[in-house]
């Protein structure tokens, strides 16, 4: 805790990031999609496996009454061992801490990647709300139970010397995931995830996913809430599950480390998955679409 005033000031100062212009600027021109609430988590700023180009896209095309930063935004695991924080890092941040001046609601749960955010929850850092969880009432009248998921996690609390070894092997993953990204981009290909295939053609890595969701649903159902949002997998899903009769929902935003997600609330409370390399991708084949339907001049 001797540490905690000279985290504090590093807190204030990151807070100012807004009053410096950005590497890449911001998108200006267009419409931005519209919603009541954006959920997005497992950033992981500060590693090479950030997609920032994909994140920044979705910042400058979407917008929200309220934002949900559900954990592991900033990775102090692998920024203990090297410094790694290029401009497009700083400019995500900017991006963030821009719309909370703009009057978004913004709400971070840090993560286990960003565990050293936690000691500040209840405090307010440049319209940022830390918290260690929230809950969250959809426009439908659903109660929503939001937090990173580390709490459940078998390996954490009971190994936490394994999950360091297993986010070392992540890594040596992502960056073979970066390489194989940087080919496909060159030859012309959509985004593509290696890391994602191979979890899910794994089947230890499919079990551990299925009964972590079940058992986040279930405390959730202890709890006395419609449903939960979480992060910490990396795996986007929306499931319902029931205990002791009661239905709940589990939500998961995914990350933008290997599938780029994000969990949207329509203004009618209608709750969606976003897959964001999709999204461009269809808007991408739109705008060919137009330009090769316009005859050329004569």
């Amino acid at each position: 805790m001797n540490d905690l005033p000279n985290h504090f000031d590093a807190a204030h100062k990151v807070a100012n990031f807004p009053s410096l212009k950005p590497a890449v600027p911001e998108r200006t021109k267009g419409k931005r999609r519209k919603y009541r609430t954006i959920w997005i988590s497992d950033i992981h700023l500060g590693t090479k496996g950030c997609n920032h180009e994909l994140l920044i896209d979705f910042l400058d095309h979407t917008d929200s009454e309220t934002m949900y930063l559900v954990g592991d935004i900033i990775d102090g695991w692998r920024l203990k061992k090297k410094l790694y924080w290029p401009a497009e890092h700083n400019d995500i941040v900017w991006r963030i801490l821009k719309r909370a001046k703009r009057g978004t609601r913004i709400i971070y749960i840090p993560g286990n990647h960003d565990e050293m955010i936690r000691p500040f929850s209840g405090m307010n850092f440049g319209g940022v709300e830390i918290m260690r969880a929230a809950f969250h009432d959809t426009a439908d009248g659903r109660r929503l139970m939001v937090l990173h998921g580390d709490e459940f996690d078998t390996i954490m609390l009971a190994h936490r010397w394994l999950a360091y070894v297993g986010d070392a092997l992540y890594h040596v993953m992502m960056k073979l995931n970066n390489w194989v990204a940087s080919v496909r981009a060159r030859l012309g290909l959509p985004y593509w995830s290696l890391s994602k295939a191979a979890k899910h053609k794994v089947k230890n890595a499919v079990e551990f996913i299925s009964r972590y969701e079940e058992v986040v649903a279930r405390a959730a159902a202890e709890r006395g809430v419609d449903g939960v949002v979480c992060g910490h997998i990396h795996t986007a899903e929306c499931r319902s599950f029931v205990h002791e009769g009661r239905e709940v929902e589990y939500w998961n935003d995914g990350d933008w480390v290997e599938g780029c997600n994000a969990l949207v609330e329509h203004f009618d409370g209608t709750m969606e998955i976003l897959n964001w390399p999709e999204e461009v991708a269809r808007r991408e084949n739109a705008a060919t679409d137009v330009k090769t339907s316009v005859p050329e001049a004569a």
